[in-house]
């Protein structure tokens, strides 16, 4: 399973995007801003690298349940914070604002007016759960490229 994430510019404190599974539109998504080049990455307020990581599933100790876990694919070393991102807990959760996330990835249904918030993300959420367990079962690794 493949998932891009095409991200928008940074703009009113947040970072939209266009999520897609195995190529077809899927849904859109919120992250803190980018950070520019070569600028600090600051906690809670700053997205991850653009890159391609692999996708596993884990315990979350913040949301007390099983959830995506971005790490770094083989041979490939991403820092985020100082540290490597799959010691980070980057995770895809459901949340609506910038405010909802540190650093980890929110996918919704809808961007709402005004560009500040990403709307159903308990059912996009839900909906890329699903699949992602369906890939996991049939033995197919998942990726996530975003750029």
């Amino acid at each position: 399973m493949v998932i891009s994430i095409i991200r928008k510019p940074s703009e009113k404190g947040c970072t939209l995007s266009a999520w897609y599974v195995d190529g077809a539109p899927f849904c859109v998504g919120m992250e803190d801003v980018v950070r520019g080049q070569g600028q600090p990455k600051i906690f809670g307020q700053t997205a991850i690298p653009a890159g391609t990581y692999q996708v596993h599933f884990s315990l979350s100790t913040r949301f007390k349940r099983v959830l995506p876990l971005l790490s770094d694919m083989p041979g490939k070393q991403t820092f985020f914070g100082g540290r490597l991102i799959g010691l980070c807990g980057i995770r895809i959760h459901p949340g609506n604002y910038a405010t909802d996330t540190e650093g980890c990835l929110l996918p919704g249904l809808a961007i709402a007016a005004g560009g500040t918030m990403v709307t159903s993300s308990r059912l996009a959420f839900d909906r890329l759960f699903q699949r992602m367990q369906n890939a996991i079962t049939a033995g197919e690794p998942i990726t996530l490229t975003i750029r």
